[in-house]
């Protein structure tokens, strides 16, 4: 293992998180700017479902590609690639006069800045020490937070004075600016650079993603990727703001201040496990022991926002949102139980079946919300129904990560 010096590996972490700074600003804007394109663009709720998915359709489609291409051509490529498709789809959406408009733009958006985390989380695997990588992965995902913060508030303020084209012309400009931090920051991914393979390592490994599927660990944290994990990021970056305007009846304003507490909480909640988890981890505290400790209390909180209705408003979704970080504790865990010429493409996988989660829940929320509407149903029961068949899904995916955790350790006492 070729490991970074501290500055370089400073330098490294601070223009990856510009990126990824950007790529969550990008994700979770649309629950701020919700209300504005719904008006402006006549959207029905599974219009804005789409619209916000296919930010994470475009991320997804590119995961399984990116992992081969990170695995083979290292994140400072593979970054500077993606990213100039992200600049690409902020124009597009800025310039969009109806929903086929933004979609392309989102999609393209979403494809673009699909390489912002997992990037620096393979040259992560190759680059630091496992504590070292486990902080880094927390630090990454508050910087991510930070992102969805200055979605809701900023935004907010910034749309009576310029409106949300500009903005997005901003982002394209600001998104450059990271291209160029990357490519004088970042080294290069060559055999005869710092993060060459160490000499005598072992032949490559096959390549495609049969070996990443078929392995007992990625199966069991498949389901929590899917629904715990992306549906997460669905009611962060989307469902929890129409949540508070129309059921716990919030003003734009008062929901964007909602949002904008539930990403500082977000924020707040990485920073800790960034502090925290070395420490853990050196006593032996595994990060499958703190997700199936912790990711219970998620379970109850998402069930007590559906009973209370009217009553559950930014703070409850703020602590359902703090609740579910035990799982982001998988990813690096799930790098550690791969070689490192596979790390990429183990990551991508994992963050295909994030992102895919994160469509279909946002998307499928969208279609249960409209359908029960028009069956009749009030804008409460319909959010209830639709909020409480998500958290089954979550219950299953949990008893899922807890009953293959027994069968495996069951399974390597009995081997010889």
């Amino acid at each position: 293992m070729n490991l970074l010096s501290r500055r370089s590996a400073v330098q490294v972490f601070l223009v990856f998180a510009l990126a990824y700074f950007l790529s969550a600003l990008l994700r979770a804007v649309t629950a701020t700017l919700a209300p504005t394109l719904a008006q402006e663009m006549q959207l029905q709720a599974a219009d804005l479902g789409l619209l916000a998915g296919g930010y994470f359709l475009g991320f997804a489609l590119m995961q399984l590609p990116l992992g081969a291409w990170l695995d083979r051509y290292g994140p400072r490529q593979v970054s500077l690639g993606f990213l100039g498709v992200a600049v690409l789809g902020c124009l597009v959406f800025s310039v969009a006069t109806g929903l086929s408009g933004l979609l392309a733009g989102r999609v393209l958006c979403g494809a673009g800045v699909s390489a912002c985390l997992m990037a620096p989380l393979t040259g992560y695997r190759r680059w630091l020490e496992p504590v070292a990588q486990l902080r880094a992965n927390s630090w990454m995902l508050m910087t991510g937070s930070l992102g969805m913060v200055a979605s809701t508030l900023p935004v907010q303020w910034l749309l009576p004075l310029a409106g949300w084209r500009p903005l997005f012309w901003g982002l394209a400009v600001w998104i450059a600016l990271a291209m160029v931090a990357i490519a004088v920051m970042v080294p290069r991914w060559s055999s005869g650079g710092a993060t060459a393979l160490p000499a005598g390592a072992s032949p490559p490994l096959p390549a495609g993603y049969a070996v990443v599927w078929r392995h007992p660990y990625f199966r069991r944290l498949a389901p929590l990727a899917f629904w715990t994990y992306g549906g997460m990021v669905a009611m962060q970056t989307l469902w929890a703001g129409p949540w508070m305007q129309q059921v716990a009846g919030y003003s734009a304003l008062e929901a964007a201040t909602g949002l904008f507490w539930i990403n500082v909480s977000m924020l707040c909640a990485f920073w800790a496990w960034g502090l925290a988890g070395p420490g853990l981890l050196r006593r032996g505290i595994a990060a499958d022991r703190l997700m199936a400790a912790g990711l219970p209390l998620s379970l109850c909180v998402l069930l007590a926002i559906v009973l209370a209705g009217p009553q559950a408003g930014g703070g409850a979704w703020a602590l359902f949102c703090v609740s579910c970080t035990f799982v982001s504790l998988s990813q690096p865990a799930l790098a550690l139980a791969f070689p490192q010429a596979l790390a990429g493409r183990a990551l991508s996988a994992y963050n295909l079946l994030i992102f895919a989660g994160v469509f279909v829940v946002q998307w499928g929320v969208g279609l249960a919300l409209d359908a029960l509407a028009a069956l009749g149903w009030s804008v409460l029961a319909s959010f209830r129904t639709a909020m409480l068949v998500y958290w089954v899904c979550n219950v299953l995916a949990y008893a899922w990560f807890v009953v293959q955790g027994r069968r495996d350790n069951a399974l390597s006492e009995s081997a010889p």
